[in-house]
């Protein structure tokens, strides 16, 4: 990453530490706080800002364990305070803080044992929570903004400005009729083929104010990185575009995913020479 000029690095923390305030979330091999901190100094002296990810969707809850069952009840919310204010002391404060929030719908939860969704107010009042949980520390909260394909204007009116948006496409089609697509057409209330509109997305969040961060990857294809760029570049105006981000989704491991996830820093290194 360094050596391809990239800046910034989205750390899924997770399971990875033994928290101070809660040490029953760590696994087998989970690092100490010490351990942790010594890695994100040796980042950081190479050029590269070390940010936080925790998800708290409940489709990708299960590094809360014992905690997810308590989903929205007033446990919940401490566990998840406490969750925030461990990580922020853990990277010193970090300019931003992703809270995750995406696909939380029923079709992403079809095949696990124990299913929860949130859903209209519930699913806001715990998104509003978490973000002034984040903002209070003096932190930028930052989301996955696949909510807002399948209630866009609901979306502009209760998602506040101030957090940064990362939409999500990974296909390489770019396409006048793949950007144009009408929510009306797929499902309303956000199952897989709410996908289609992922392109619009970007569209949407430009027409609403939003600052964006846009995500490609080569999950599906190696020109998806280049595409992203061209397109965002060319809709989104300058001030709101805070700079691009390739997610993998490959593990840290030697072999198949671990070439994967080295071509995917090659490809997004690629488009930033390109840009200049």
């Amino acid at each position: 990453m360094a050596k391809g000029g990239l800046n910034m690095a989205l750390i899924d923390m997770h399971e990875g530490v033994v928290y101070p305030r809660h040490p029953e979330i760590a696994v087998k091999g989970s690092w100490s706080p010490e351990k942790f901190r010594a890695e994100m100094a040796r980042l950081r002296a190479m050029g590269i800002t070390p940010v936080p990810k925790l998800n708290f969707s409940t489709t990708h809850s299960a590094w809360q364990g014992e905690w997810r069952y308590l989903t929205s009840t007033p446990a919940y919310y401490t566990f998840c305070d406490d969750m925030i204010q461990d990580v922020c002391d853990l990277f010193d404060t970090p300019p931003l803080f992703h809270l995750g929030m995406d696909e939380e719908i029923v079709a992403g939860q079809q095949h696990e044992p124990f299913c929860v969704i949130r859903q209209g107010d519930l699913w806001w009042h715990d998104l509003d929570f978490l973000v002034r949980a984040v903002e209070k520390r003096g932190v930028r909260a930052w989301i996955w903004s696949d909510k807002q394909w399948s209630v866009q204007e609901e979306f502009a009116k209760r998602c506040p400005k101030s957090v940064m948006q990362s939409n999500w496409y990974y296909k390489r089609d770019f396409s006048d009729a793949v950007a144009n697509r009408k929510p009306e057409d797929y499902l309303p209330q956000g199952g897989w083929a709410s996908h289609k509109l992922a392109v619009r997305g970007y569209l949407e969040l430009e027409k609403y104010g939003y600052d964006q961060i846009p995500t490609g990857s080569n999950w599906s294809c190696d020109t998806n990185m280049q595409g992203t760029v061209d397109f965002c570049r060319k809709h989104i105006a300058p001030e709101r575009l805070k700079g691009f981000m390739t997610a993998s989704w490959k593990r840290c491991l030697p072999g198949e995913e671990g070439e994967k996830l080295l071509a995917s820093i090659d490809q997004i290194a690629a488009c930033k020479t390109l840009c200049g």
